[in-house]
């Protein structure tokens, strides 16, 4: 039997293992998907998922340390370090020294970070409705309902 056929005679729940019914194969479709559509609709600017999420929290915030940058944005050390660093380096962000505490730093947009996330806000839009495109919008909204069910630092 090909495995296409052992899938079909597989529901959901009943006893075997089909690939296409867990849950860490379906995330990492729809993932791929949204990442799709993120680099066709925002490849001119040469900006990543990580490096948008970043500029959008640094905005949020107005001034952020790097270390709470990287809690908001859900990143690690390591990969927030990179972030800011291209951040810097593309000359998005300032880097300020905090008043209140001398051993850190603040992060915030200067005006070319400012002006590169009002562009590209509403391409963001176009990415979220294109990715969930072939779901209704009850359905759209339920899908986010649940997935924000999920979290990552309850583990």
């Amino acid at each position: 039997m090909t495995a296409k056929k052992i899938h079909k005679q597989k529901a959901y729940g009943e006893v075997g293992y089909a690939l296409e019914e867990q849950v860490g194969f379906v995330l990492r479709r729809a993932h791929q998907r949204a990442t799709s559509v993120f680099q066709r609709l925002m490849g001119e600017w040469d900006i990543t998922p990580l490096q948008f999420a970043a500029l959008v929290k640094i905005r949020d915030e107005g001034r952020v340390s790097q270390n709470q940058l990287g809690r908001l944005a859900y990143m690690d050390p390591a990969t927030v370090m990179g972030v800011v660093g291209r951040l810097r380096t593309r000359g998005l962000i300032r880097v300020l020294a905090d008043a209140n505490d001398k051993r850190r730093t603040l992060l915030m947009l200067n005006s070319s970070g400012l002006e590169l996330l009002e562009q590209l806000e509403p391409v963001a839009l176009k990415v979220s409705e294109q990715t969930l495109d072939p779901l209704s919008k009850e359905e759209q909204k339920t899908l986010i309902e649940l997935l924000r069910r999920f979290d990552v630092t309850a583990e």
